[in-house]
């Protein structure tokens, strides 16, 4: 088989290389080609706090927790927050998780299934556009797929049912002795050293550097697992739902090999029930920190959300962006892509007949948290295909290992080369025509027109925060004397990120107005936060407009006093 292929062996890690770095080239082309949006502004402008400050901005008005938001932090410390900067982080990340796919399907299923797994995500556009935002999405894969990798190395290691540190107190043991150590049958550890030609603190160096690292690794792959699945939930909250994927394959795993001791079992064995309880205590440990936060920041979306209720359409919107079939094909090609990837997907049960375990492994790490946000939206809506990221992971594994189910070399390429046509085609209607929200336009409208004493008013105080990104330059080249302020209540005073404008409101909104010469409203996500249209209409019954400019993502209004 290809797999076993000598010549394969010695090529695959410059291929990973070549791979990483063609899926790197695509993350950080044209980066700074589409302007910061709202949400990423949103990041940038919490980094720039203390850490103090970002934390507690993050309970009162976020969803989400502070792992992505302290690593930019510092990050924006270094590098600084232009454009560029901001976004490179996401694409390093998101470089970073191919090679770490290729270790996944290399451990699971062969070399092939690796390759063609690098492949498949490295030339991903959905990918690619997440890579190309300031948010932690990419963060958020990249912690799941290393975390997945520690736990396949620990589901096919039979070692990983000896007591997780065993090999940490061995390794130690032997490189604290300082005469030789002897084998030893009895131990997991055993390593034979002669310190006759060094002594004293060169002989502790030798030995340090001669201990063979794959004694450890067991261990290694248990701090791995528990570390990157905490780093996964304190990345996204949806991701509480990454460990109730890993319990229920891992349990079942369990109580399968328990109903079936006198059948052999080639493929995934489970750990020890104890090994795997400590690990999970380990996780909630490391992630408890943020438990306080995390029930008051789910209640408050339980309250509200602007999130749609699911239907058919959304969720087969959701696997298709997953996929990023390519749509500017005619309708009866569309057909055929469709069939392509099923059949592909068809092959991967194929490929793992003989070892099940692992197709099921893939499907629970698939289906669990695209079930599990799809059940909790019966109740609030949550289900976003953005949020879901990291599951392409197990999606393109299985796409990955239905291409290698092909055994014949010509056919793999010739799979991997239509995928890769499919995938490149919308990357590039990504890169010409995906759109950004132009917060520029309206900040250097405003500036070009501004006069001392003019009051800018923003709809809601978090479409301040990306107009704000690129007006302080202005503000500082021109020196811009002006007030801002958000509508109905102003974020930086009353912490409330997401106010909705009602007839109550419009008393405050005309005292802001007495006084005032000129007033500017910025207007943009009205259909959530002035679905009735009040801010404007009012302003207009009190005022005369004298100019208006639309932008993509909202406008800007110039009132003057009559």
């Amino acid at each position: 088989m290809i797999n076993e292929d000598s010549e394969l062996e010695e090529a695959a890690p410059w291929l990973v290389i070549l791979i990483t770095l063609i899926g790197g080239w695509l993350r950080v082309l044209l980066l700074d080609d589409k302007g910061l949006w709202l949400d990423e502004a949103f990041s940038v402008w919490l980094a720039n706090h203390s850490v103090a400050d970002m934390l507690q901005w993050i309970v009162e008005i976020d969803q989400h927790p502070p792992l992505y938001y302290l690593l930019l932090h510092n990050w924006v410390g270094l590098n600084g927050d232009a454009l560029y900067a901001v976004r490179l982080l996401s694409a390093l990340f998101g470089a970073g998780t191919i090679p770490v796919i290729y270790l996944i399907g290399k451990r699971i299923s062969g070399r092939v299934t690796g390759l063609a797994a690098a492949v498949i995500l490295a030339l991903s556009p959905f990918n690619i556009r997440f890579a190309q935002e300031t948010r932690m999405y990419t963060l958020l894969t990249f912690n799941a797929a290393v975390a997945i990798y520690a736990l396949v190395r620990l589901l096919t290691d039979a070692r990983s049912d000896k007591p997780i540190g065993s090999q940490f107190r061995e390794y130690l043991h032997a490189w604290r002795t300082l005469g030789p150590v002897e084998p030893d049958t009895q131990r997991e550890f055993s390593y034979k050293d002669d310190p006759s030609y060094a002594t004293g603190w060169r002989a502790k160096i030798s030995r340090f550097r001669r201990l063979p690292i794959q004694t450890i690794e067991t261990d290694l792959a248990w701090v791995a697992f528990i570390v990157f699945s905490a780093a996964t939930m304190l990345t996204h909250n949806a991701a509480v739902l990454f460990p109730l994927a890993t319990n229920i394959f891992v349990l079942g795993l369990m109580l399968a090999q328990r109903m079936m001791k006198s059948v052999s079992l080639p493929s995934f064995q489970a750990p020890s029930l104890g090994n795997w309880v400590k690990a999970q205590v380990g996780i909630f440990l490391l992630w408890s920190p943020w438990l306080l936060a995390f029930i008051k920041q789910a209640s408050r979306v339980y309250q509200e959300f602007w999130l749609p209720k699911p239907g058919l359409d959304t969720i087969i919107q959701a696997v298709r962006t997953f996929l990023n079939e390519y749509t500017l094909v005619q309708a009866n090609r569309v057909s055929i892509v469709w069939i392509l990837y099923a059949l592909v997907l068809g092959l991967a049960l194929v490929h793992y007949r003989k070892n099940l375990s692992r197709f099921i492994f893939l499907i629970a790490l698939f289906a669990t948290p695209f079930l599990g946000e799809l059940i909790v939206s019966i109740r609030r809506p949550v289900f976003y295909d953005k949020t879901l990221i990291w599951i392409t992971i197990p999606l393109f594994l299985l796409l990955a290992a239905g291409i290698a189910q092909l055994r014949y070399r010509f056919l793999i390429i010739l799979a991997l080369g239509i995928l890769a046509t499919i995938n490149l085609l919308a990357a590039a209607d990504y890169y010409r025509f995906a759109q950004k929200e132009d917060w520029n336009t309206p900040a250097g409208y405003v500036a070009n027109f501004a006069e001392k004493n003019d009051l800018i008013l923003f709809n809601a105080s978090w479409v301040q925060i990306p107009f704000d990104y690129y007006f302080k330059t202005y503000e500082n080249q021109y020196m811009i004397l002006v007030e801002k302020h958000g509508v109905p209540v102003d974020m930086f005073d009353g912490g409330i990120l997401e106010p909705k404008m009602t007839e109550s409101d419009i008393p405050s909104l005309i005292s802001l107005l007495n006084g005032r010469e000129r007033v500017w409203l910025v207007y943009s996500h009205n259909w959530y936060t002035d679905p009735m249209g009040l801010i404007p209409q009012t302003l207009a019954t009190e005022m005369e407009l004298i100019l208006q400019r639309n932008f993509y993502g909202g406008q800007v209004f110039l009132f003057d006093a009559p």
